[in-house]
């Protein structure tokens, strides 16, 4: 984490908010942080800094771009943007597009392509 504090955006605190309320296995709707027998903190949280250490561990992992963000380090250079659909998205590996459909759509107009330039090649 990063060692500069700063007030979070909009996005940034309803990624939080959502990410406790859906998948955050400490938290109860009626009861809030079960360790703690409190209200959860972290759904009232405007300042980066100190974070419940197993949302850090455990929840937030599940949005990379929000833990790139909190981190401080620079997600903007890793994002991607899909060639097929436009998608902006963090590629797991050296992946080109953003999921299993776009990749054949994408494959299939370079296939095309690839085609066509032989037919004009062996026309004459």
């Amino acid at each position: 984490m990063s060692t500069d504090s700063r007030e979070l955006t909009r996005r940034e605190r309803a990624a939080i908010c959502r990410l406790v309320t859906g998948m955050c296995a400490n938290y109860d709707p009626e009861y809030g942080c079960l360790p703690l027998d409190c209200e959860c903190y972290m759904l009232n949280k405007w300042w980066t800094g100190a974070d419940c250490k197993y949302f850090q561990k455990a929840v937030l992992p599940l949005d990379p771009v929000l833990e790139a963000d909190l981190a401080g380090t620079p997600a903007v250079l890793s994002r991607k943007t899909c060639p097929v659909c436009g998608a902006v998205y963090l590629p797991v590996t050296s992946q080109a597009y953003c999921s299993e459909a776009c990749r054949r759509k994408g494959k299939r107009e370079a296939d095309r392509r690839r085609q066509q330039r032989h037919r004009r090649k062996n026309r004459g």
